[in-house]
């Protein structure tokens, strides 16, 4: 069977194309295992961590024992107590022993069936001594690995369970324990106890503090994107430019792995033989990249719906995120504070340089869409869609009109409008104000290296052709002229003779309208309202 581009459930080399985990599986092995720590692996959805912990268990199996349990396979009525829970644990330990080879596995089991077997009553104490006495006769040390760890969270008997694993580690030089414990899930044990006690003294009391770090990175790099790249290509020979398609499939993802998965399977299956790619060493490009960029954002992903879930729920994180888009805000990365701690437990926030930002620019796009939808019916998006059909020529855009109908707008409609609201509203309006006019055609993002609350860059992509502008808010003119070399140096960066430079100025002698200088070689459009 012909290996493919896996988006649902865990990937296996032999079955997949994938980025090798090697690598990581050593350091894991070296630097935690070896070491018998126990340790959490808490990452957002689709993160990659069902596929670690099956490549983990194949790569441990050699100098151990190793236990794979799924908490998601448990029924709630599975929690019902100590009693219930033990033995549906110990009925599921039994089950990972049977695709396990180990000279003592049948010893073990009979230890596991006299518990299922034994006294009802007979709970969590019980079974951790039946634990003990397996670790005691096994051979090799043994490995406990628990998947959707945090399924369980709502239930005290598994906080019972974590603190029973707790008293036994302490114990290990007086003991037999498992060698090591490793629990997954995207809810990190602090959180656990915050789901069941949501009481302000109650929130942050760990159930489980013995937790070592776990900070191997997961995302994939552009060296290893490369990598998956060139086993497809040894196999179709497109003749793609491996490194370019790799770095651009990076550019959007940062290597959050089911994003980067997504844009390969959507050029290998969707893109690939379609209008405009016929050949595939044209689908795989920057182009085909951008147009599965593009699809995937159509697209109803489950990792985009739990995001905006996210956002519903909890009302100081989308406020947050929404500043950080719209205002460049912004905000020193804390992460004891709570909502910048569920944003980066949940996969879509990440600390950069010291501040807050969004994880990566397909994710920055999908929320930029969830914001601009919910305000579909504003008077700058409306306004946007009114003007649309005279901004687009064969089939091209035309950026240089798009600026001065946005500047007639923004002059008769905000004219009497404070500096205050202009602050903070003046770029969100530009925005709303281009969706509807590249919406289902192009796509626009803004670039986070060059975005904070005075100036944001705007790179807009529509049917393959690139705008690079940038929104300033005016701080005089020797600010306004660092605004233009910086906007000269991105032109540059992105291989464009001309850009476009909107500012939003409060001074009252104020010039508004749109002209054009040129500098050199590179010709800017310059709007003032």
């Amino acid at each position: 069977m012909a290996r493919y581009f896996n988006t649902e459930g865990s990937c296996r080399p032999e079955e997949h194309y994938m980025v090798r985990l090697d690598e990581r599986l050593g350091k894991i092995k070296r630097t935690l295992v070896d070491r018998r720590k126990y340790f959490v692996i808490n990452r957002g959805r689709q993160y990659g961590k069902t596929t670690m912990l099956n490549a983990l268990e194949k790569y441990l199996k050699e100098d151990y024992i190793v236990l794979t349990l799924d908490f998601q396979e448990i029924e709630t009525a599975g929690f019902a107590n100590g009693a219930v829970f033990s033995r549906i644990l110990a009925k599921k330990t039994d089950a990972a022993f049977r695709y396990i080879e180990a000279e003592d596995k049948e010893r073990m089991r009979e230890l596991l069936q006299d518990f299922i077997n034994g006294n009802p009553a007979y709970g969590l104490d019980g079974l951790f001594e039946c634990f003990s006495s397996m670790c005691e006769i096994s051979s090799r040390p043994i490995v406990l690995m628990i998947d959707e760890a945090d399924s369980a969270g709502n239930h005290q008997v598994f906080l019972d369970f974590l603190s029973l694993l707790r008293a036994y580690y302490l114990k290990r030089d007086k003991m037999p324990v498992f060698h090591s414990v490793i629990l997954a899930g995207v809810y990190s044990i602090k959180n656990l106890k915050l789901k069941l006690r949501p009481e302000a003294e109650h929130q942050y009391n760990s159930p489980w503090n013995i937790a070592a770090d776990f900070d191997i990175d997961m995302n994939f790099s552009p060296m290893q994107i490369s990598g998956m790249l060139e086993e497809y290509e040894d196999d179709y020979h497109t003749g793609m430019d491996i490194r370019a398609v790799a770095e651009e499939i990076y550019a959007y993802t940062s290597g959050y792995p089911v994003l980067v998965s997504l844009i390969c399977k959507r050029i290998d299956e969707k893109i690939a033989g379609s209008a405009g790619y016929e050949h595939m060493g044209k689908a795989w490009t920057k182009k085909g990249v951008n147009q599965a960029v593009t699809l995937i954002l159509r697209e109803n992903q489950l990792l985009f719906e739990s995001m905006a879930k996210q956002l519903d729920t909890y009302e100081e994180l989308y406020r947050m995120t929404e500043d950080i888009i719209y205002r460049g805000k912004q905000v020193t990365y804390s992460p004891e504070q709570k909502s910048i701690s569920l944003g980066v437990m949940f996969g879509f926030l990440k600390e950069e340089n010291g501040q807050v930002a969004i994880a990566n620019r397909m994710f920055e796009m999908r929320l930029l869409n969830l914001f601009m939808a919910e305000e579909a019916g504003s008077d700058a998006y409306v306004q946007g869609g009114i003007d649309r059909i005279g901004f687009i020529k064969n089939h091209r855009l035309d950026m240089d009109l798009v600026l001065r109908k946005f500047v007639d707008y923004f002059t008769e409609i905000c004219s009497g409008k404070d500096t205050q609201f202009i602050e903070k509203y003046g770029r969100k309006m530009f925005l709303l104000y281009l969706k509807p006019i590249i919406n289902g055609t192009g796509n626009y993002y803004l670039e986070a290296q060059t975005r904070d609350e005075r100036r944001t860059d705007v790179i807009v992509d529509y049917l393959g052709e690139q705008f690079v502008v940038e929104l300033k808010i005016w701080h005089g003119n020797e600010y306004n002229e660092r605004g233009r070399e910086q906007l000269l140096d991105y032109l540059e960066y992105y291989h464009k003779d001309k850009g476009y430079l909107l500012s939003f100025n409060f001074n009252k002698n104020k010039k508004t309208g749109v002209s054009e200088i040129t500098i050199g070689s590179k010709t800017i459009v310059e709007a003032v309202v």
